[in-house]
């Protein structure tokens, strides 16, 4: 018989997709430290509807998440709103642009850029 092993899953997630460009965006600002700081706000056609920035701070009740050299910041009240989250990169006939495949949203608009709990 096998013993039980524990799990913490990650918070949220960063793609190789999404560290990679993260990554060349850094390097053109010429800042290092700079991170992807993602939030929720309300608005949106669905209620709430994501946002992305740069910051070179993080709070004291901010989550960094870090892939592939990347890193990402969440601040607390967005976190509820994300937890089990993916950050990915795509590029398409809509553009280039950060994405969140969110499994807490319980419908999104069609750009993507708003959801609902």
């Amino acid at each position: 018989m096998s013993g039980a092993e524990s799990f913490v899953p990650a918070p949220m997630f960063l793609t190789d997709a999404a560290a990679q460009r993260l990554g060349v965006l850094v390097e053109e600002e010429g800042n290092p430290g700079l991170k992807l700081r993602v939030y929720v706000t309300g608005g949106g056609c669905s209620g709430f509807q994501y946002g992305f920035d740069f910051a070179d701070t993080v709070g004291d009740e901010d989550t960094v998440i870090e892939h592939g050299g990347a890193s990402m910041i969440i601040d607390a009240l967005s976190y509820q709103y994300l937890v089990g989250s993916t950050v990915d990169f795509e590029e398409g006939l809509a553009g280039a642009r950060f994405i969140i495949k969110n499994p807490n949203a319980t419908s999104t608009c069609g750009c993507g850029a708003s959801f609902a709990v």
